[in-house]
């Protein structure tokens, strides 16, 4: 039986909206000990936040984070999972995409995220060496 992405995913991942500064973001992340946090904008999901996009699109670039905003540095975001989705869905959609993590999405609200760190466990303890396409793969920008 296929491995479902439901398995394996975080669940309730943490949102803010588009228009929080990248601080407000940070604080976030530090308080729910998250890397990643998906960005809405109203009810769309519109990118993700992740630690590294504060330090390179905005510390990096002198951007004074009280007053960028997450919307101005996300990664933007066009692909998601369904609840329904198998774990080798979520591989293909990262390889295919050069992606290290996925909204998992029901009637179009974010219900859990899943990570490139939460296949390769599941695949670690299988033996398996799919995911080694994704994590070679280029980071997007």
């Amino acid at each position: 039986m296929a491995q479902m992405v439901r398995d394996v995913m975080t669940p309730d991942p943490t949102t803010v909206e588009s228009t929080v500064s990248v601080v407000h973001a940070a604080r976030c992340m530090r308080d729910k000990d998250v890397g990643a946090i998906i960005v809405l904008n109203g009810w769309d999901i519109c990118g993700i936040v992740t630690d590294r996009d504060i330090a390179v699109r905005a510390v990096a670039e002198g951007l004074d984070p009280a007053e960028t905003t997450v919307g101005e540095i996300c990664s933007p975001h066009l692909v998601g999972l369904a609840l329904d989705a198998t774990v080798a869905d979520a591989v293909t959609l990262m390889r295919e995409n050069a992606l290290r993590r996925l909204p998992v999405v029901a009637g179009g609200r974010p219900i859990g995220i899943v990570s490139l760190g939460d296949l390769v466990t599941k695949k670690e303890r299988e033996g398996g060496k799919v995911l080694a396409g994704i994590s070679t793969a280029p980071p997007n920008r």
